[in-house]
């Protein structure tokens, strides 16, 4: 469809150079945090994961763009540098004209530059992107660089970018400079429902457009979400080319495409126990429920059961006639979650296979009746047993009691309507 067509004046999600708008995200907000953190410590060097279109890139930009002018800031590609070639790039960066230098002078002039700028003025903050794909020399001479120190402070700010994890790169013996000062392992998260929402109007309205709900409607911003997984670079290209395959406003769900996603970069073992090892539980898990394609529900899993069922008294309630009174139960143990079918009539699914108990992972389907519920959990991403997870038979038999306790409360809140219909009145 033409931009004009749809009252737009310019291409609102740009796949190449700046965007149009910035638009602000719980995980984008966390990662300006862990950057403005690194700048801040004496002794500052973050890792900031993400997959390939997680948005990194649009963050640094954005968090470089906002600091004072006079910050003397060097953003790297590091893909394939060896070590020449990092010292090079990074020199260049902070304004050198190179002539023909060996290592070691290289080497010299950028431990020279950074204890002059940290001595006079702040600590020269360093960005290598694809630091996954350095030489191994080249991680030498970063390890080199990491240990640079002016009175108790380092004098090199560093923050470490890859689309996969960094820590077991970080954790060998070999980068022990490195490791010691690791001050964030921060991994970008993908968007919610309503953050991807308003990241698709805010852009089109950046772009010109008065009525965004007339081009996107909610539940086709719903379908792009899904789509796309939540990650912002890929929602703009799905969105994008939802839009020019479009002929008529608004855009229906069949102009969705729906590629094949990255998974996240965090490492959900690890990651989970580091969190618990510093008092932060990890996030709970989010339920989905949906009808016929439609979203209905958006429920945080914040207790350690939930119930779901025909009947009101459960805390997934859903009313189907293909679905029991009480129809099948999740149980939540440290960062796993277990799914139990309650022997209901129709039976529970996961990912369209019949189940009867089940460890979840993260964007399983589950089926009851003809509704479907998606699990998010993007710390769980092993398949793994009920005995591999340490599923303790107290922890099911106490949440089955308090299951039978329900039922019990439930049955007497029903039978004293029943009952006091054919009780005589006081006095008679």
């Amino acid at each position: 469809m033409d931009l004009g067509a749809a009252g737009l004046n310019e291409q609102p999600f740009r796949t190449h150079g700046r965007p149009l708008s910035t638009v602000a995200y719980a995980s984008q907000s966390d990662a300006l945090k862990v950057l403005e953190e690194t700048c801040t410590t004496p002794h500052g060097l973050s890792l900031l994961q993400g997959p390939a279109l997680s948005g990194k890139t649009t963050v640094i930009r954005q968090f470089v763009d906002a600091l004072p002018e006079d910050s003397s800031v060097a953003i790297v590609d590091g893909n394939g540098l060896n070590t020449m070639g990092l010292l090079e790039a990074v020199l260049r960066q902070f304004g050198y004209v190179l002539d023909h230098s060996s290592t070691s002078e290289l080497l010299a002039m950028l431990r020279v530059f950074a204890l002059q700028q940290t001595a006079k003025h702040e600590p020269p903050l360093l960005i290598i992107e694809n630091m996954h794909a350095l030489n191994p020399s080249a991680l030498r001479a970063l390890c080199e660089l990491a240990s640079l120190n002016y009175r108790g402070r380092s004098a090199l700010k560093i923050v470490l970018v890859s689309d996969r994890s960094l820590l077991s790169i970080i954790k060998s013996p070999a980068m022990h400079s490195i490791n010691r000062r690791l001050t964030r392992d921060f991994h970008l998260r993908p968007m919610a429902n309503a953050e991807a929402m308003d990241f698709l109007y805010a852009k089109l309205r950046a772009a010109g457009c008065v009525i965004p709900e007339f081009i996107f409607p909610a539940s086709v911003c719903t379908d792009l979400w899904r789509a796309s997984g939540g990650w912002p670079g890929i929602l703009d290209r799905i969105a994008l080319l939802s839009l020019a395959k479009a002929e008529t406003l608004p855009v229906s769900s069949e102009q969705v495409e729906r590629p094949v996603l990255p998974h996240g970069t965090w490492d959900s073992t690890s990651f989970v126990g580091a969190q618990q090892e510093k008092g932060v539980p990890p996030e709970p898990p989010t339920l989905y429920v949906s009808f016929d394609g439609e979203t209905l529900h958006e429920l945080t899993f914040d207790k350690q059961r939930f119930l779901i069922g025909r009947s009101e008294y459960n805390d997934v309630p859903i009313s189907s006639k293909f679905i029991s009174r009480h129809h099948a139960l999740l149980v939540r143990h440290g960062s796993a979650t277990l799914l139990m079918d309650l022997n209901s009539t129709n039976g529970t699914f996961v990912n369209s296979r019949r189940i009867s108990n089940h460890v979840l992972i993260h964007e399983d389907v589950i089926t009851v009746g003809n509704h479907r519920i998606k699990f998010n959990d993007p710390h769980a991403t092993s398949r793994d047993s009920i005995d591999a997870v340490e599923f303790a038979d107290t922890v099911i038999m106490k949440t089955l009691d308090d299951m039978r306790e329900l039922l019990a409360q439930e049955n007497t809140a029903v039978m004293p309507v029943a009952l006091t219909e054919n009780l005589p009145t006081s006095g008679i």
